[in-house]
Order: structure tokens, then sequence, then C-alpha cells
């Protein structure tokens, strides 16, 4: 065994020193040279220099979602972020929101409608313009106009909902007159459809039996053992 590894070894050494002296020779580095170097990434201007126009929504994906805000003209994006700060210590500045704040202001739904320059707003993605209107067949978009009139309006501290008023809320509520959001439709969706598979069920039970092995018959895991699984038996 101890042979076979070691000449498993010796090979694998061999190869690296092959690869090594195969990109030293002079032809190789002659045709590395020659070969096209790829163009580096565009930079935000470039990549994002479109014709926006006052009142256009944008989006940007993220993550896990899409961010939404309404354009105000002069480099400025109207959108509403999640935020603890403001509600702590009354700041309005425009400093960029940390993952921390982000979190705080989701658990505590607070939020705030900032206006903040494109760039800010992108962080880097790829802007995308008014494509919620071939989404929303039955929405008619109002002028963009009144569309930035309206989103100027809500400027400030607003109450946060991940599910109810959300940044996609906001945007569609300024631009077609109703809130609505396809990203909570889609995930209560993907809910609904977990609730109703049977397999949850039997999930839940595995998971809560597991649970009363390892810590043992107490109540802080037989009765949620107990109620998840009837909740979701009841749901299905």
């Amino acid at each position: 065994m101890y042979d076979s590894l070691a000449l498993l070894l010796h090979r694998l050494v061999l190869f690296s020193d092959l690869s090594a002296l195969k990109s030293a020779w002079p032809w190789q580095r002659a045709r590395e040279r020659a070969a096209p170097t790829p163009p580096p990434p565009p930079s935000f201007p470039a990549a994002h220099a479109l014709p926006l126009c006052r009142g256009d929504m944008l989006e940007v994906p993220r993550t896990l979602f899409v961010h939404f805000g309404i354009y105000l003209g002069d480099d400025s994006v109207a959108h509403l972020v999640p935020d603890i700060l403001p509600v702590l210590t009354g700041e309005r500045a425009l400093t960029a929101v940390t993952n921390a704040r982000l979190v705080l202001g989701c658990m505590c739904r607070r939020a705030s409608v900032r206006v903040d320059s494109v760039a800010d707003f992108a962080y880097g993605a790829t802007v995308r313009v008014n494509a919620m209107d071939h989404r929303l067949s039955d929405a008619r978009a109002m002028e963009g106009e009144e569309v930035a009139r309206r989103a100027e309006r809500c400027v400030g501290h607003v109450t946060y909902s991940l599910l109810w008023n959300n940044c996609e809320h906001f945007v569609t509520s300024c631009r077609y007159g109703t809130p609505v959001s396809l990203q909570t439709d889609q995930f209560c969706s993907g809910v609904k459809a977990v609730v109703r598979d049977q397999r949850s069920v039997l999930l839940s039970l595995l998971l809560g039996l597991i649970s009363i092995i390892y810590f043992g018959l107490v109540p802080a895991t037989t009765l949620p053992t107990i109620l998840i699984s009837f909740t979701l038996w009841m749901a299905g």
C-alpha cells in the first residue's frame, strides 16, 4: 500500500515539474504573448450608460433578491432600504447601509426611502430599466414626472415588511399606483408548495425525534415537534 502511494506521489511531482518546464519553454512564452488579452470588465459608466429618464424604474440583481428604485434625474435614485440607524439616532446622512444595519432594520421592521446616486444604488451590478412593464401586463405606468414626484414625497422613514412593504412594493406603487411584489408572490407560492407537501410533515417529525433523542424528552423539544407537525398536517 505504501509503495503504491509513493509511486502515485512520484508521478504527481514529475507531472508538475514537466508542466512547469513546458510553460518555461521559449515557444510557449512567445505563444502566450501573441495570444489576445481578454478585455477588462467594463467600468460602471461604460456598463450602465443607459438613456435614463425621470421616473424610470430601475432594478439590479442582488444575491438573493432583486432591488428596485425610481430614477429622479441628475444621477439620483430613490429606493427603499431597511435601516435601523435613523430610528436610533435620527441621522439622515446618505451613508452606505451596512449589512448589520440592513438585517436589524428587517428585524425591527424599520426602513427609509433614500436618495442615492445610480452607482451607489447599482453597487456594480447590471441595471435594468422598466423591465417590470413587460411582466405586469395589466398595469399601466404613469407619466415619468408623476412617478418621480410620488417617489420624492415618500422620502423618509417608513415601516418595513419583507412580504407587504418592501422595495418592490414601493416602486410599483409609485409607477403603477398599486403596490405589487412579484418576488413576494413567488416566495409565498414556494412556501405554499412546501406546506402542502406531506413529506414536510415527515421531515418535521424526523427532525423532532432527532432533537428528542439528542436533548432528551423535555418540553423544549416535545412541544415544537408536536405543534409544527400538527400545523403542517392541518395546513396541507
